[in-house]
């Protein structure tokens, strides 16, 4: 059987390639040209480009592909489908037709064109479930009092911005929220955050409240935490299995050695038990 693979930016779409080789899963990818990694092509056996608007092009190499279970894996940015690339008229159909333009439309618009070809969207983790964040402290530093009063205001807000489908992301500094997301993603908003207030900074990222796994899904990893470090935020709190980690240990190990906490918790609950 082959799967169909959208492939975004970053480093998502290199995993799950891996991640379907090593359980002996044939991949037909579709890169979008404005934003896929052009080394996509050195380790994807079947490769076709398209513009972000070419929504007839990728259908039409799916069925010739036999393709009829698909994921959409890595991020496009939101601007790109409003920066005037040209779509076509499979596309211009679908946006003509949603009730409005956010992720959770804009992509659901997508997945029912695909599925009327009788392409089912799936779980976008299908091949990469190792690199879920598990429950609990995953670092050696547990949050502190501060970075815990932190965690429970931010999670309120960071879960209704998440809800209205704005962003994922906010930075908190002493139960005020400093910085939130929208467009821009998550290492901008905590560069934001660092020029708007220094030290103490904890950064909340969750999920939506019914996260659909099969797109939009949370991700971090070391780039997380590098910007992290630049902007001194001392706390990650992250939504317990419903967010992947890219090289994990790699990326404990650098939080490890700056002193950066970093908890996954379910909901509104911080959990403070050692990993």
């Amino acid at each position: 059987m082959t799967f169909g693979l959208i492939a975004g930016n970053g480093q998502f779409p290199f995993l799950v390639v891996e991640g379907a080789r090593k359980q002996g899963a044939s991949l037909a990818v579709v890169a979008i040209k404005e934003e896929t990694d052009p080394k996509i092509e050195q380790i994807a056996e079947k490769v076709i480009w398209v513009g972000i608007g070419q929504l007839g092009k990728m259908i039409s190499f799916f069925k010739s592909e036999n393709v009829s279970k698909a994921m959409m894996v890595g991020q496009v940015k939101h601007v790109q489908i409003f920066s005037g690339s040209m779509p076509d008229l499979r596309m211009i159909k679908m946006l003509w037709n949603l009730p409005q333009r956010n992720t959770d439309a804009l992509i659901g618009g997508i997945a029912g064109e695909m599925a009327r070809e009788r392409i089912e969207l799936i779980d976008s983790t299908y091949f990469v479930q190792d690199q879920l964040a598990r429950e609990g402290v995953l670092t050696r530093r547990k949050p502190d009092e501060t970075e815990k009063g932190n965690i429970e205001y931010g999670l309120k807000i960071a879960n209704e911005i998440a809800r209205l489908d704005l962003g994922q992301t906010i930075v908190v500094r002493a139960k005020a929220c400093v910085a939130i997301e929208a467009m821009e993603g998550t290492d901008a908003v905590i560069r934001r955050a660092g020029e708007l207030a220094k030290g103490k900074l904890t950064v909340v990222k969750v999920a939506k409240p019914n996260q659909d796994m099969r797109f939009d899904v949370p991700v971090v990893g070391i780039p997380t935490i590098q910007t992290m470090i630049e902007a001194g935020a001392s706390c990650l709190c992250l939504t317990a299995r419903k967010t992947l980690i890219f090289d994990q240990e790699e990326m404990l190990r650098l939080a490890n050695q700056n002193k950066i906490s970093i908890v996954a918790a379910e909901s509104e609950t911080i959990l403070t038990n050692p990993a």
